[in-house]
Parts: C-alpha cells; sequence; structure tokens
C-alpha cells in the first residue's frame, strides 16, 4: 500500500480536503461549503475523498487547519493542527520555494504573509471588514444580476473602471447602486469593483508592509482574473496563481502532517463517529464561564471556554 497524508482546511464558508502523497503531488481533492455547520462539512467531504482517493492508498497523517481546525482535529485524530497562517506558508514553500509575498483573500477574512530564505518573516490578518472579501464580491455580483464565475471575465473588458468607494461594505453598496442608477456601464462597475478589493486590501491588510516578489494570489478571489489584474496593475509586478490556490491551506497541513512521518494508519470513515458539542455555563467560581463540552461517542473528549480547573468538571 502506498502512504498519503490528508490536509483539511476548514473555513468559516468553504472547506477544503487534499491528499498528497510522499512525493507531494495531490492524488485526491475536494472543496465543498461549510454550510455553518463544520463537522457535517467534513463528514461529507470524507466521502468525496474516499471516492477519489485511489484504492492502493493509506492515509498515514492528518492535519486540520482554518477557524475550526481544533473540533476538527478531534473529529479526526489528526497528529497535526496548526493556524493557517503556518499551513498557507508551508503548501506555498512546497511549491515555490523563492516566494517572498502571499497575498490570500477568503470568503470572510484575507490575509498578507511575508516570507524570506523560506522562512515566515511576518503576517497579517483582517477578520473585521468584509468589503475586501469573496463574500462582498459575491453578493455585489447577485445585486448586479451577474454570475460570479463571469465577474472577472467582464472585468477585463472594461476600458474604464468606475471609482467604488473601498472602506466598508455599507459605502461600498451604496456607491455602486448610485453608479449603476446613473448609468454606468456594468463592465466598467464590475472592474471597478475588482479595483476597489485590491485597494482595500492593500490599505487594510498589506498597511506598512514591503511587498517583494515573486508574488503568490491565494485563496477563492484569486480566481477572479479581474482582481488578479488590478493586483497586478497596481503593485507594477506580475501575480503567480496556482491552479491549486483556493487549497493551498490543505496542502500545506497535509505536507506537516507527512513531516510528522507516523506509522498510525488513519479510517477516514465517519459513518460510526458520533460528535456533540454542547454548552454551558460552569457556576463553580466567580468567573462564570460559558463552557464547550466536546463529545466523541459519546465520551467527553475536551472542553473549552473554562479559565480554571473547576470548568473542566460537569
Amino acid at each position: 500500500m502506498r502512504k498519503g497524508y490528508l490536509g483539511i482546511d476548514i473555513g468559516s464558508i468553504s472547506t477544503k480536503a487534499v491528499v498528497i502523497d510522499e512525493n507531494h503531488k495531490v492524488v485526491a481533492s475536494s472543496y465543498i461549503w461549510t454550510e455553518g455547520n463544520p463537522t457535517e462539512a467534513v463528514r461529507k467531504l470524507m466521502k468525496l475523498i474516499q471516492n477519489e482517493l485511489p484504492k492502493d492508498y493509506e492515509i498515514h497523517g492528518i492535519g486540520t487547519t482554518g477557524s475550526a481546525r481544533k473540533l476538527i482535529g478531534l473529529l479526526m485524530n489528526a497528529n497535526v493542527v496548526k493556524n493557517e497562517i503556518t499551513a498557507h506558508a508551508k503548501g506555498t514553500l512546497s511549491r515555490y520555494p523563492d516566494a517572498r509575498t502571499i497575498l490570500e483573500i477568503g470568503g470572510q477574512d484575507s490575509k498578507i504573509i511575508l516570507l524570506s530564505n523560506g522562512r515566515l518573516v511576518d503576517y497579517a490578518m483582517n477578520t473585521l471588514c468584509a468589503a475586501g472579501t469573496g463574500s462582498f464580491l459575491s453578493s455585489q455580483a447577485k445585486r448586479l444580476g451577474i454570475d460570479i464565475n463571469e465577474f472577472g471575465k467582464m472585468a477585463l473588458r472594461s476600458k474604464n473602471p468606475v471609482k467604488i468607494a473601498a472602506r466598508c461594505t455599507v459605502f461600498a453598496e451604496s456607491d455602486l447602486i448610485h453608479k449603476a442608477q446613473i448609468g454606468y456601464a456594468k463592465e466598467d462597475i464590475v472592474a471597478g469593483l475588482c479595483r476597489s478589493i485590491v485597494l482595500n486590501y492593500l490599505n487594510n491588510v498589506g498597511k506598512g508592509k514591503k511587498i517583494v516578489g515573486p508574488v503568490i494570489f491565494q485563496g477563492g478571489v484569486s480566481k477572479n482574473i479581474g482582481v488578479v489584474k488590478q493586483f497586478e496593475e497596481i503593485l507594477g509586478m506580475p501575480v503567480i496563481v496556482d491552479s491549486d490556490s483556493h487549497l493551498m491551506g490543505a496542502i500545506g497541513i497535509a505536507e506537516l502532517a507527512m513531516r510528522e512521518k507516523s506509522d498510525q494508519v488513519f479510517s477516514l470513515d465517519m459513518r460510526d463517529v458520533s460528535f456533540e458539542t454542547i454548552g454551558r455555563e460552569c457556576k463553580k467560581c466567580p468567573n462564570h464561564c460559558e463552557v464547550l463540552n466536546i463529545y466523541k461517542n459519546h465520551t467527553l473528549v475536551d472542553t473549552w471556554g473554562n479559565k480554571c480547573e473547576a470548568g473542566l468538571r460537569e
């Protein structure tokens, strides 16, 4: 049997999984919407991965990253649980060892990662403003009656992108409506939105950071060729988008799982695994912590939110 290593990236909008082999090649991958339920999303994802994974592979390592990494790490018995900054850096360097800057725009947040000599030297994240994210782009595409998959192509047809206020979603939306009402062409509005996302990102996430090439663009928004073009024009340098740019966090955490060199064979079968989280208020000290008990197969496996030892006991 050949060895495979599974990486799972659980975000607020989407959940991604990849299996890599010992030659760092992706042999199976899948991408679905989280839909507010990371445990159920991972159950669905494991079925898809099992169907795609060649039958002569065994999983010898599992890594989890993303916003629900700890929860899914417990569910999957993961041997590596790391934050998304580390995962994205590792995944990128596995394919682009000379990379200096990673631009990442996801569904609800964005980040910038600076690298030097194959090491992470600085980063910044934005989880507060939605005006520079994929969910904002999708909502505006819907408002304009445009398929999000055609958004980038339409932006490239623009000869005169309109200026859209990009500092927050409320201002951007009202400005977009105004521009549409006074008769600007849709392609110019779309191109303006792409430009506004880039400016918002550079002003709020990349603020004060020196962007040096090679530059790698990741996350779901990297598939929008209109946004890629605006990054290249504003930065004045090429921007690389990998064919697996939306999976790079999962690839990175799979690489880290492989580095652990486990002899254990991990199961991807979730059919007989029950998983439940129950919130409670602990009243055993003045803190009154909001505690989350996590049960796997009806057995308490972890407790989160407690500020002292008393919160560990029900």
